[in-house]
């Protein structure tokens, strides 16, 4: 996205959450910002909370995870199902985004387990989600949509075949 300041543009990488954030909004918003500082370029990450930039310097904190790569480990979920994901040795969801190898998901929850935490019903809810996105990509739903859909459920929804009607109500 561009970011204007003061009549100036600024290219600032976001992910796909903090997209869909800044267009629902219509007032003025603050963008949290992180600056990599490389020979040959100055890159700017944005985020829309202070939990997303953590989670993003968490995970470039991590040899082998560039900030590209950790953009789009923040573009495939929200911090918090991540956050699930490492702390139930969750691999294969990480595997999922395009350069991110089993290696590399491995070194991934072996380093940030500790520091995020572990949690209760992690392993559980994750597979619900998954067999949940599954069964939209059956029915002809990208990926992408059945997550954005599937984000939009209340979190007090717990039967996968409920979490499906209302993501499919979600996208008609």
């Amino acid at each position: 996205m561009i970011l204007e300041v003061g009549g100036v543009g600024y290219k600032v990488f976001v992910s796909t959450e903090t997209t869909s954030q800044l267009k629902s909004q219509t007032e003025t918003v603050t963008l949290l910002t992180h600056l990599v500082v490389r020979e040959d370029a100055l890159d700017l990450y944005g985020f829309i909370d202070q939990t997303e930039l953590d989670f993003f310097e968490l995970l470039i904190g991590i040899s082998g995870v560039g900030p590209k790569s950790a953009l789009s480990i923040l573009s495939l979920a929200p911090p918090e199902t991540l956050r699930k994901a490492i702390s139930s040795n969750n691999t294969s969801y990480l595997t999922q985004v395009s350069g991110i190898g089993r290696k590399i998901a491995e070194k991934i929850v072996l380093e940030l387990r500790d520091k995020i935490g572990t949690l209760e019903d992690g392993n559980n809810s994750l597979d619900q989600e998954a067999e949940a996105i599954m069964a939209m990509e059956a029915l002809g739903y990208s990926t992408r949509e059945a997550r954005e859909a599937l984000k939009k459920i209340p979190n007090e929804i717990t039967d996968t075949g409920e979490k499906i009607k209302e993501a499919l109500k979600k996208l008609h």
